[in-house]
Formats: structure tokens, C-alpha cells, sequence
């Protein structure tokens, strides 16, 4: 091991996501801009959001199953092959003037699949390039790159590259998608987990629900996970009105609005880094316990105050505690989910922690239009503070022995000659 004990194929895995998820920034603002050329709609220019996120709800737990019975590298390959074709067809199709909105919401749908397939695999081949032991540190130094460049570089780079022209703007997340394939190359190794019998896709999916299901651990911080996600959507729904225009109550700005955004991915980025420490001083779960009530000023804070700087602060806590808990409970998912069942426990996991978000976010709209965007914000507040409840039962103690169980299964099931790439 080199490198802080990560080794040499796990930065070539960080590189190749850095690159990936710098395409990923990019066409996050790029196709909604070019989008606007083809209609002033509001409503289909929103859609392509919705297109792109769609795919995590109807193709999440077949990316899982496809990533525990298939080398999960060469999904990534495919996976970054397919989203680079669509958009060198859909810059061709523009150029060519035979694009359309249509046309826009068809690429959105089928890189939003491909996503799902990358990123399922992405984050159930990492236990096979480290060890268990680091799996924080390894996440942490993950999520800072891909926060850095989807959050920080792809979106400026973005607006720049569709105001020179289309095809510098689509034509960037292609060459840089190819980039990433190639970096991966260079992560030698098999990374097909083993599997001890031939079943169906359908068997597959089921298999990873029952062990999600009879894991309560997992099952509570999804759960948790969910109605974080419900709160926030239903916050930042509204918050747009609560902030902008010289009739909100910030009356911010729309540049100062985005800056004031920013707090929360500049503490987001921080957080990668102070997960691992945290982790080791606090333990997990007292560290997981300080993240809710760290998130609850991202929520509540603009209940009590309209100064910007005030919210700055509490968006910049709050991003960083976000930060911490995803690296804390993505990693314990990793160690306490067999290698075999990785995968398809991931891809139920953020079903059930991301499906909220659209619920989340209707119900904001309903109490603000009832009793007051404010309101939302106290509502909301309440919400992340009973987590605390069911933190009572995720103890050290059991996450230990949940870790423990798997990784005695894991030795008295390992060949001699293990294909994990290791």
C-alpha cells in the first residue's frame, strides 16, 4: 500500500471519478441552458431533472443486481462508454440542426441509466481495492473529488463552455468521460463478486431487499437517510422564495443567492476531510448523533433570521456534518453487506432513502402555500431533531458486531485463490 495506505489502483479509481463526475458538473448546467433555445417553458425545462433522476427510480435495483453478478469495473467502462455515445450523437444532432427538446429529455433519460449503473458500481468495487479498515478514509477523499468537481468546477465550467459555443459544451463531457475510461483502465484487476449459484435478475433484486429488510441497522439509517432527505427537499423547494427578490424576506439577489449556496458545498468538501478524524475521536454514533443536530441548522436557521451570513454559517455546518454522515454510513454499509450482495443492498438502500425526496419536496410547497414558507423551516427543524430518537439504538456496539458477523462469513466462504482484485 502507498498513498495514506489506499494504494495505487484506488487513486487511479479517484482520477477516473474526479473526471467522470467533472462531465457530470458540466452537463448539469449545460443542458438546461442549451435546453431554453428550444422552448421558454418552465415546466419542460424542469423536466429534464426530472428525466435525468428518473432512471434512480425505475433502474436502481437492476443496476444493483447487473453490478453483483457482472465485473463491477467493466460496468463502470460501459457505463462511461454509453453516456459519452449518447452525447457525441446529441452534439452531432445539434450542430446538424436536426436537435429538439425531445431530443434533450431521450439523452437525459439514458444517461441518467448509465449513471446508475456507475456510480451502483462505483461505490460497491471500493471494499475490493481497500481494505476494510480504511473504507473511511477512502470515501472521504472520494466524496471530496466528486464534490469538487460536480459541485465547485463542472457548473462554471458549464455556463462558459455553452456560451462559446454547443459544441464545446457537449462536446467537454465527452472527451472527459473518455478521459475517465482510460484512467480506468489502468485499475487492473477482477471485480466480479462470487456468486454460488446461477438465479435470475428477479431472485437477484429480491435476495438484496430480504437482506436489507432483515438488517435493521442498515434499515433504520435508510430510513433516517429518507426523512433527512424529505425535510431538506421540502426546504429547499421553498427557500428560493424565502431569499430572492426585493419582496422575500433576505431579499437577496440571484448572484447573491448562489454564493450564499455555496456555504453548504464549501462545507460539504470540508467535511470528507474531517470525517475520518471525527469517526476516530467520537466513535460512530456519537459522530452520527452531531451530524443531525449539525444538519438541523441547515434547516431551521433561516426560521429564526433573515441574515444571509447567519444562514452562510448554518448552511456551511450543515454541509459539513452531511459530509461526515455519508462518509460514516456508506462505509459501514460497506463492511457490514457481503461483497456478493454489495451492489444490490446499495441500490435498495438509495431507494429507499432518495424516493422521499419528491414527497418532500410537495410538502414543503403545501405548507408554504398554507401557512407560510417560514413555517416550512420549523416544521422541518422538528423533523431532523426526533432522528435523535432511533440513535438511541444504533450503538457502537452493534455496528461492531454487525461488521463482525459479515466479515467471519467472508473469511470461512474465501477461496484460496480469491478473484477480487485485491
Amino acid at each position: 500500500m502507498t498513498a495514506n495506505g489506499l494504494g495505487a489502483r484506488y487513486w487511479k479509481l479517484w482520477t477516473s471519478a474526479g473526471l467522470s463526475n467533472l462531465a457530470d458538473g458540466v452537463m448539469k448546467v449545460a443542458l438546461p441552458l442549451v435546453a431554453i433555445r428550444y422552448t421558454d417553458s418552465p415546466a419542460i425545462i424542469a423536466g429534464l431533472t426530472f428525466a435525468f433522476t428518473l432512471p434512480w427510480l425505475l433502474f436502481a435495483l437492476t443496476a444493483g443486481a447487473l453490478a453483483d453478478r457482472l465485473d463491477r469495473r467493466r460496468l463502470m467502462l460501459v457505463a462511461n462508454a454509453a453516456r459519452a455515445l449518447f452525447l457525441a450523437f446529441l452534439t452531432v444532432a445539434t450542430l446538424t440542426g436536426i436537435g429538439s427538446i425531445w431530443m434533450l429529455y431521450a439523452a437525459a433519460i439514458c444517461i441518467g441509466v448509465a449513471e446508475t449503473v456507475y456510480d451502483t458500481s462505483s461505490q460497491s468495487i471500493l471494499p475490493q481495492l481497500v481494505p476494510r479498515d480504511r473504507l473511511s478514509r477512502a470515501n472521504g477523499r472520494l466524496y471530496a473529488a466528486e464534490l469538487t468537481a460536480n459541485e465547485f468546477v463542472g457548473p462554471p465550467l458549464g455556463g462558459f463552455l455553452v456560451a462559446t459555443g454547443v459544441a464545446l459544451a457537449f462536446g467537454a463531457p465527452v472527451l472527459l468521460w473518455l478521459a475517465a475510461i482510460g484512467m480506468l483502465l489502468l485499475v487492473r484487476g477482477h471485480y466480479r463478486a462470487d456468486r454460488p449459484e446461477r438465479t435470475t435478475i428477479r431472485a437477484d433484486i429480491a435476495e438484496g431487499l430480504r437482506f436489507l429488510r432483515r438488517s435493521t441497522l442498515l434499515r433504520t439509517l435508510a430510513i433516517m437517510v429518507g426523512v433527512f432527505n424529505f425535510a431538506s427537499s421540502a426546504v429547499f423547494t421553498v427557500f428560493v422564495l424565502y431569499a430572492v427578490g426585493p419582496q422575500s424576506a433576505m431579499k437577496l439577489t440571484d448572484p447573491g443567492y448562489g454564493l450564499l449556496l455555496t456555504a453548504s458545498a464549501v462545507g460539504s468538501v470540508l467535511g470528507t476531510f474531517l470525517a475520518e478524524p471525527a469517526e476516530r475521536l467520537l466513535g460512530r454514533a456519537r459522530g452520527l448523533a452531531l451530524t443531525i443536530v449539525g444538519s438541523l441548522f441547515t434547516v431551521a436557521t433561516p426560521f429564526f433570521t433573515t441574515n444571509p451570513f447567519v444562514i452562510a454559517a448554518g448552511m456551511l455546518i450543515g454541509g459539513v456534518t452531511v459530509s461526515i454522515w455519508n462518509v460514516i454510513t456508506v462505509s459501514l454499509r460497506q463492511r457490514v453487506t457481503p461483497t456478493r450482495l454489495l451492489g444490490r443492498v446499495n441500490s435498495a438502500y438509495r431507494l429507499l432513502a432518495w424516493g422521499t425526496m419528491p414527497l418532500g419536496a410537495l410538502a414543503g410547497g403545501l405548507i408554504g402555500q398554507v401557512f407560510g414558507v417560514r413555517w416550512v423551516f420549523l416544521v422541518m427543524g422538528i423533523l431532523v431533531v426526533l432522528q435523535l430518537i432511533p440513535m438511541l439504538w444504533v450503538t457502537d456496539r452493534r455496528m461492531d458486531a454487525a461488521e463482525a458477523v459479515v466479515e467471519a462469513e467472508e473469511r470461512a466462504e474465501a477461496p484460496t485463490d480469491s478473484p477480487t482484485g485485491r
